[in-house]
């Protein structure tokens, strides 16, 4: 072999070398999990237009009390999920009729950070001008509370104000945060009185289906049925939830059923009415197996 084609074999070889070397290196960049990551935000750069369920709480007033509320909102991925909660809170208006923000809109969360289970929200200065009363107060801060503690990863909230404690330690005039951090408190939540956890809607589901939720409902029963899609009662049974109304508690059941057939069906989940035996504050899931 002449030294130029000597010369052309080594200089291929070298650059297939070069290729492979940073095709490992691309792997390896994808597949090392950042130490520093915060558990439950989404990492690189999300999908604008895919959209994912986020739960909030606000606070509702009626004539004779006040009182929290749940809802589910759509919203788009985004790397801050943390962040974008409080600011859904600040800037989306609720469902439930009756229900309102408590935040200020012209206040500003300068940044979320979290550690060992404690979350930390920097408002800007805007946010100590609420008013919303005593009740209305102490809800408030409950409902960011709640609003955060539904990720997994975040048991305790605490907060800050333009990067101080000191400034905020009377907060909105009647609650102070002397007491912070804060702990997920789901007491004074009335609105729904029945919420299903698991399945979610469109989930598979198999023949021995767990279904958990939370409930505010007479004697803690929690009664629950899955339906074909023909409306075929396939099973029947109910719980008891961890407390009774006027309390909150949670529930967790599990349905063994046979499937007819592959296809798709309804999960009902209720209370009965002891006066008249009506199924009261149904929430229906639909799945399939």
């Amino acid at each position: 072999m002449s030294w130029y084609k000597k010369k052309s074999v080594l200089l291929s070889a070298f650059i297939v070398l070069l290729m492979v070397t940073f095709a490992l290196a691309g792997c390896n960049a994808v597949d090392e999990e950042d130490p520093g990551a915060t558990p439950g935000v989404q990492q690189g750069t999300p999908d604008p237009d895919q959209k994912s369920n986020l739960v909030v709480y606000y606070v509702k007033t009626t004539e004779n009390d006040t009182y929290l509320v749940r809802e589910i909102h759509q919203v788009f991925a985004a790397a801050d999920v943390h962040r974008i909660a409080v600011e859904e809170l600040i800037n989306t208006s609720p469902v439930i009729p009756g229900a309102a923000r408590v935040l200020p809109p012209a206040t500003k969360v300068n940044s979320v950070s979290v550690k060992d289970g404690l979350a930390t929200i920097d408002f800007s200065k805007e946010v100590l001008n609420a008013n919303v009363g005593a009740a209305g107060e102490a809800l408030g801060i409950q409902s960011i509370v709640n609003t955060l503690t539904e990720f997994p990863e975040i048991e305790k909230v605490s907060f800050t104000v333009e990067g101080k404690t000191d400034n905020a330690m009377d907060w909105w005039g009647h609650v102070g945060l002397y007491e912070q951090p804060f702990s997920r408190d789901l007491s004074s939540v009335n609105e729904p009185a029945i919420w299903v956890n698991s399945p979610q809607d469109g989930q598979k589901v198999s023949s021995s289906l767990e279904v958990t939720g939370s409930a505010k409902v007479f004697e803690a029963t929690v009664n629950m049925r899955l339906l074909d899609e023909t409306g075929k009662v396939i099973v029947e049974d109910f719980t008891t939830a961890s407390e009774g109304a006027p309390g909150r508690g949670d529930f967790k059941h599990t349905l063994n059923f046979k499937a007819p057939s592959p296809g798709q069906g309804e999960l009902e989940v209720f209370w009965v009415s002891p006066k008249d035996g009506k199924d009261l504050d149904k929430v229906s899931i639909p799945v399939k197996w």
